[in-house]
């Protein structure tokens, strides 16, 4: 704009020419465009950690749980000959019990600790050295806090992932499930009969 003054009066005569300080306004409206996308993608990735943290936990919950059941069925299957030794003394022996000519299989394969990713356990051991019991060597909080099955109560309020300890005892199940399922059946086959 151009200023032409008349006995002490401003008055504006326009020009046809476009003033060179507007073109700087682009590029800064650019530059927040951009800051605006960052901190929106900055919060997408933060609500996908939090998602992909508590599938970790669930498999967690699953895998461990698949170790439980395993000892259990180590336990209930443990031959009349080998009663001193009930509990197998390596995460192996649940993949093929020794105890046995034929193969005994209690567990598919030996499971990755999913919030590690490593094929390594805690194992909890009975005086002799035999596994009653598998945790995850993970550090970390968890985020699940709360509303755990039954069997996993104990976990509700633990603070680090080590504390969720997966393990069998015959005294908290004192009849186990393969037990009662067979002897469920073969009463139903006597009714029948």
């Amino acid at each position: 704009m151009q200023f032409i003054y008349y006995k002490n009066e401003k008055k504006e005569k326009f020009c046809s020419q476009a003033p060179q300080k507007i073109y700087g306004f682009t590029f800064i409206g650019i530059l927040v465009v951009v800051a605006i996308l960052g901190v929106a993608l900055l919060a997408v990735g933060e609500v996908w950690s939090f998602a992909r943290q508590r599938e970790k936990e669930q498999d967690l919950l699953f895998v461990g749980g698949q170790f439980r059941q395993a000892i259990n069925l180590y336990y209930a299957h443990t031959p009349v000959t080998s009663k001193l030794q009930p509990y197998p003394m390596s995460l192996e022996d649940l993949l093929k019990d020794p105890r046995y000519p034929s193969t005994q299989r209690y567990l598919r394969k030996i499971y990755l600790d999913p919030i590690s990713n490593n094929a390594e356990w805690g194992l909890l051991k009975n005086p002799n050295g035999s596994i009653f019991g598998v945790y995850s060597l993970a550090n970390g909080t968890p985020i699940k806090q709360g509303n755990f099955k039954t069997i996993y109560s104990e976990f509700t309020g633990k603070t680090n992932y080590s504390e969720w300890v997966f393990k069998f005892s015959p005294t908290l199940n004192p009849s186990s499930s393969v037990n009662s399922i067979s002897t469920a059946s073969s009463s139903k086959q006597f009714k029948l009969n």
